[in-house]
């Protein structure tokens, strides 16, 4: 798969065919060289899955009342450790 439609892959999707691509590889019925080509290929799955958590994060936003009683936003904060 080429990079530009990687990229353009949903997270769902991207995932999935890393889960895929992952299940094959740990199969050890996978010559050396499929191997490689599927590694780089799961390279840039996790890239593009790591991409979209990401954008979804920075769109969490979470409403909090200000002190006059407006609504106000405060960005996600992400418990997890990068």
């Amino acid at each position: 798969m080429d990079s530009d439609k990687t990229a353009k892959l949903s997270f769902e999707t991207a995932l999935a065919k890393l889960e895929a691509i992952v299940d094959s590889m740990e199969s050890g019925e996978v010559p050396l060289a499929e191997l490689l080509a599927k590694y780089e290929e799961g390279s840039k799955l996790l890239k593009v899955c790591e991409g979209r958590l990401k954008e979804a994060e920075l769109k969490i936003e979470k409403l909090k009342k200000a002190k006059d009683g407006s609504a106000a936003f405060e960005p996600f904060e992400s418990s997890r450790s990068e």
